[in-house]
């Protein structure tokens, strides 16, 4: 499409839907959301570029490759998942670390399940780009 409103408007929605993505992500852990409905937000902002300054843009923005990027996301789920051995625990069991501080003074805790979750962020990500970006290649 090469509407003017359309792309003006893009820049700005795209940037705004791809913030709204790392906040579902980062929201899962306790509320509903998580790493595969905000892989499919980011996909539908990356969509959205593609439609209005073309595929090849869109694949120029993304900057790696979207089979590349489901490839380290299996990946960094994967090795997630594996931290639990570890600790004694069975695969894919949560491990919270104290970043900074400790718990009861407050301090920052992250679990392995947020790196689980950044793993099926980038292979929902990666899987659905590469599906759009396939189908248009075809037309």
């Amino acid at each position: 499409m090469n509407s003017i409103i359309l792309q003006t408007a893009t820049r700005v929605l795209v940037a705004l839907i791809l913030v709204f993505s790392i906040y579902m992500l980062l929201r899962g852990h306790n509320y509903p959301g998580g790493g595969f409905i905000a892989g499919l937000i980011a996909a539908s902002g990356f969509a959205l570029f593609a439609m209005a300054w073309g595929m090849e843009a869109a694949q120029s923005a993304l900057r790696i490759p979207p089979g590349t990027l489901a490839a380290w996301g299996v990946v960094i789920a994967g090795l997630s998942g594996l931290t639990a051995l570890f600790w004694g625990d069975a695969p894919f069991s949560g491990q919270w670390f104290a970043v900074a501080g400790s718990k009861e003074t407050g301090g920052i805790i992250i679990s392995n399940l947020l790196f689980f979750d950044i793993g099926v962020y980038l292979t929902v990500l990666g899987a659905v780009l590469t599906l759009i970006f396939a189908l248009e290649e075809a037309n």
